[in-house]
Protein backbone atom coordinates (compact mmCIF):
# COMPACT_ATOMS: atom_id res chain seq x y z
CA UNK A 1 0.00 0.00 0.00
CA UNK A 2 2.29 2.56 -1.73
CA UNK A 3 1.52 6.48 -2.41
CA UNK A 4 3.44 8.76 -4.07
CA UNK A 5 3.67 12.55 -4.25
CA UNK A 6 5.77 15.41 -5.63
CA UNK A 7 6.38 18.82 -4.05
CA UNK A 8 9.18 21.32 -5.43
CA UNK A 9 11.48 22.84 -3.17
CA UNK A 10 11.45 26.54 -2.18
CA UNK A 11 13.60 28.85 -1.56
CA UNK A 12 12.62 29.52 1.87
CA UNK A 13 13.16 25.74 2.78
CA UNK A 14 16.81 25.99 1.92
CA UNK A 15 19.96 27.31 3.51
CA UNK A 16 22.72 29.57 2.15
CA UNK A 17 23.97 27.09 0.28
CA UNK A 18 20.50 26.41 -1.54
CA UNK A 19 20.26 23.07 0.14
CA UNK A 20 17.11 21.59 1.64
CA UNK A 21 17.61 22.46 6.06
CA UNK A 22 17.13 18.93 7.52
CA UNK A 23 14.35 19.91 9.57
CA UNK A 24 12.32 20.67 6.29
CA UNK A 25 12.19 17.07 5.13
CA UNK A 26 9.45 16.44 8.23
CA UNK A 27 7.07 18.66 6.15
CA UNK A 28 7.28 16.67 2.85
CA UNK A 29 6.97 13.38 4.70
CA UNK A 30 4.01 14.77 6.62
CA UNK A 31 2.66 15.77 3.23
CA UNK A 32 3.26 12.22 1.90
CA UNK A 33 1.10 10.64 4.90
CA UNK A 34 -1.73 13.00 4.77
CA UNK A 35 -1.67 12.33 0.86
CA UNK A 36 -1.63 8.43 1.50
CA UNK A 37 -4.53 8.58 3.90
CA UNK A 38 -6.29 10.69 1.87
CA UNK A 39 -6.05 8.74 -1.06
CA UNK A 40 -7.50 6.09 0.90
CA UNK A 41 -10.57 8.18 1.85
CA UNK A 42 -9.94 9.46 5.31
CA UNK A 43 -8.89 13.39 5.70
CA UNK A 44 -6.61 14.31 8.60
CA UNK A 45 -9.05 17.33 9.02
CA UNK A 46 -12.38 14.20 9.16
CA UNK A 47 -10.24 12.02 11.87
CA UNK A 48 -9.90 15.48 13.99
CA UNK A 49 -13.74 16.61 13.80
CA UNK A 50 -14.16 13.11 15.41
CA UNK A 51 -12.01 13.48 18.16
CA UNK A 52 -8.77 11.31 16.95
CA UNK A 53 -5.53 12.65 16.95
CA UNK A 54 -2.82 10.91 14.77
CA UNK A 55 0.27 12.09 16.65
CA UNK A 56 4.11 10.50 15.78
CA UNK A 57 5.92 8.78 18.62
CA UNK A 58 9.05 7.95 16.70
CA UNK A 59 10.71 9.01 13.49
CA UNK A 60 14.08 7.86 12.15
CA UNK A 61 15.18 10.07 9.16
CA UNK A 62 18.52 8.70 6.90
CA UNK A 63 20.13 11.81 4.72
CA UNK A 64 21.99 10.02 1.55
CA UNK A 65 21.96 13.15 -0.71
CA UNK A 66 21.12 16.66 -0.33
CA UNK A 67 17.92 18.09 -2.32
CA UNK A 68 18.42 21.61 -3.58
CA UNK A 69 16.25 24.19 -4.42
CA UNK A 70 13.56 24.38 -7.37
CA UNK A 71 14.03 20.62 -7.11
CA UNK A 72 11.13 18.40 -7.94
CA UNK A 73 10.81 15.92 -5.60
CA UNK A 74 8.94 12.79 -5.45
CA UNK A 75 7.27 11.61 -1.41
CA UNK A 76 6.77 7.88 -1.75
CA UNK A 77 4.89 6.61 1.51
CA UNK A 78 4.28 2.65 2.11
CA UNK A 79 2.25 1.63 4.71
CA UNK A 80 4.54 -0.94 6.53
CA UNK A 81 2.48 -2.58 9.59
CA UNK A 82 -0.04 -1.70 12.52
CA UNK A 83 -0.93 -2.70 15.49
CA UNK A 84 -3.84 -2.10 17.83
CA UNK A 85 -3.08 1.94 18.34
CA UNK A 86 0.23 2.25 15.99
CA UNK A 87 0.59 2.52 12.48
CA UNK A 88 4.05 2.75 10.81
CA UNK A 89 5.18 3.78 7.88
CA UNK A 90 8.05 3.73 5.54
CA UNK A 91 9.04 6.85 3.26
CA UNK A 92 11.72 7.86 0.66
CA UNK A 93 12.48 11.07 -1.49
CA UNK A 94 13.42 10.40 -4.68
CA UNK A 95 15.29 13.31 -7.42
CA UNK A 96 13.53 13.84 -10.62
CA UNK A 97 17.29 11.75 -11.90
CA UNK A 98 15.37 8.66 -9.67
CA UNK A 99 18.16 9.25 -7.12
CA UNK A 100 17.22 8.20 -3.75
CA UNK A 101 17.99 11.28 -1.28
CA UNK A 102 16.39 10.28 1.77
CA UNK A 103 14.47 7.96 3.70
CA UNK A 104 12.16 7.49 7.00
CA UNK A 105 10.53 5.72 9.00
CA UNK A 106 7.64 6.79 11.26
CA UNK A 107 5.40 5.65 13.87
CA UNK A 108 2.26 7.19 14.66
CA UNK A 109 -0.74 6.40 17.18
CA UNK A 110 -4.39 7.22 17.12
CA UNK A 111 -4.90 9.20 20.08
CA UNK A 112 -8.70 10.26 21.61
CA UNK A 113 -8.76 13.96 21.93
CA UNK A 114 -10.95 13.98 24.51
CA UNK A 115 -9.04 12.07 26.99
CA UNK A 116 -4.80 12.23 25.38
CA UNK A 117 -4.85 8.28 25.65
CA UNK A 118 -4.22 5.90 23.02
CA UNK A 119 -7.22 4.61 21.53
CA UNK A 120 -8.21 1.39 18.73
CA UNK A 121 -8.98 3.48 15.47
CA UNK A 122 -12.72 3.63 14.72
CA UNK A 123 -14.41 0.43 12.22
CA UNK A 124 -14.13 2.80 9.47
CA UNK A 125 -10.18 3.78 9.38
CA UNK A 126 -9.20 -0.16 9.94
CA UNK A 127 -11.33 -0.92 7.05
CA UNK A 128 -10.02 1.65 4.89
CA UNK A 129 -6.13 1.23 5.97
CA UNK A 130 -6.72 -2.49 6.04
CA UNK A 131 -6.49 -2.72 9.63
CA UNK A 132 -8.20 -5.90 10.88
Amino acid sequence: MEHQIQVRVRYSETDQMGVVYHGNYIPYFEIGRVEWLRDKGVSYKSLEENGIALPIVSMTLNYKKPARYDDLLTVKTTFKKHSSVKIEFDCEIWSEQNELLTTAYFILVFVDMKTGRPMTPPDYIKKVMEIN
